[in-house]
């Protein structure tokens, strides 16, 4: 399996921790009957909880672009140390990014969540051009 393929696997495994790790906490600030109900009344989540949810809902968007970057680089057959390197670089921003998410540091989330975009980014066009 290629090393790309096998990184996409575990960003979507992290994605299964921080959806747990996300539900959790924003269950016990809205009320299970709020998150368990049809949710026609829209609530936010605030404060850690909501910090959380966001994001998740990040990772759920750059997982999207890593994925194709993923599928165009394996399925191209255009693996090479850098698109390697890169698949490492966004998964382990992907896992710093929920802690300095949470903790609201200025910037740090910034600056990791542009590492990730920019390790997606070289992959795609590593193996495009």
């Amino acid at each position: 399996m290629a090393v790309e393929l096998k990184v996409l696997g575990y960003a979507a495994l992290l994605q299964f921790v921080q959806f747990v790790l996300m539900a959790v906490p924003v269950s016990l600030q809205l009320g299970v009957a709020y998150t368990g109900g049809n949710r026609d009344h829209q609530k936010l989540a605030t404060g850690i909880p909501g910090r959380l949810k966001r994001a998740f809902e990040n990772h759920n968007e750059g997982l999207i672009l890593f994925t194709i970057a993923v599928l165009v680089v394996v399925v191209g057959d255009a693996s090479s140390p850098l698109t390697i390197q890169c698949a490492w670089a966004y998964f382990w921003a992907r896992v710093l990014y929920i802690p300095a998410y949470v903790s609201g540091v200025f910037g740090v989330r910034s600056l990791i969540w542009g590492i990730g975009f920019a390790a997606t980014a070289i992959m795609l066009i590593d193996a495009l051009f």
